[in-house]
């Protein structure tokens, strides 16, 4: 099988060289492109300078010209600059797998709508154990259709902008959706004063922020008598990184479609 030629968005951040790093030491990738922001530092150096391996791929803030040579695009950057990228995509056919979270339901819209000019993997979290937590809600919450309160608290370092976290979201909407609800009639997102007793078809979300926690989502169903915690903490932005590579193999055979971890780990 031919290396896979994968260019990655948000080059000079701390994600982005997680993932130049991922593919550097990975058998079946080639570093093809990168990309950041015009006026970064990083633009015009070697994109795995600080590898001490210089790869002979410079960090670029023009498309055409980061994504000449690229197949794929890991993008794990903000959901203005990713749409930038994604409509460049959709018309070369270069594939995207998407860990950008914090999208409305019109950048959404847009991911679905390029997915029928190319492949795309789009999920909040790329980590293949968060993944498989996914399912076990998903039977959870079946199990605990009644009689059980549900919430949902995340933690996550000093710097992120959106909250609650993407994968919190997703979580929630995998929850509804076994227990046949929509999460926008019962999300509950802040509390604060009299707030009068829980309504118990609510999903409840809890952030916190701070120092350089990488990502912990705690899902609790408390019953009466017993409560149940299912809880998967991240300790290295690594695990993303071999997620988007699993996506990439996932999409080597596919020309346009929209898919998710669910589809790349075969739990549907």
């Amino acid at each position: 099988m031919n290396s896979m030629k994968i260019a990655i968005a948000g080059a000079s951040g701390r994600m982005g060289r997680m993932l130049i790093e991922a593919v550097h030491n990975a058998d079946d990738a080639t570093l093809a492109g990168a990309l950041d922001v015009a006026g970064t530092s990083g633009i015009g150096t070697d994109a795995a300078a600080f590898l001490g391996k210089p790869a002979g791929v410079p960090i670029e803030s023009d498309l055409a010209k980061g994504l000449a040579n690229a197949e794929f695009l890991i993008d794990f950057t903000r959901p203005e600059g990713t749409l930038t990228h994604l409509e460049y995509c959709a018309a070369h056919g270069i594939k995207m797998i998407i860990g950008t979270t914090g999208f409305d339901e019109a950048g959404k819209a847009a991911i679905a709508a390029a997915a029928q000019k190319t492949a795309i993997v789009f999920a909040p979290n790329m980590s293949v154990g968060v993944n498989v937590t996914m399912k076990l809600l998903e039977m959870a919450a079946k199990s605990f259709s009644h009689g059980y309160d549900i919430e949902i608290i995340e933690a996550h370092h000093r710097h992120k902008v959106d909250a609650p976290s993407g994968t919190a979201i997703k979580m929630g909407e995998v929850i509804a959706d076994a227990l046949g609800r929509d999460l926008k009639d019962v999300a509950v997102y802040a509390r604060e004063g009299v707030t009068g007793e829980r309504d118990p078809s609510s999903i409840g979300f809890a952030t916190i922020r701070g120092g350089d926690i990488v990502g912990d989502h705690t899902v609790l169903f408390a019953g009466i008598g017993e409560r149940i915690e299912i809880t998967h903490k991240s300790a290295s932005r690594v695990t993303y990184a071999h997620g988007s590579l699993r996506a990439a193999r996932f999409l080597q055979d596919r020309k346009t479609g929209l898919y998710d971890m669910q589809d790349v780990l075969g739990l549907r």
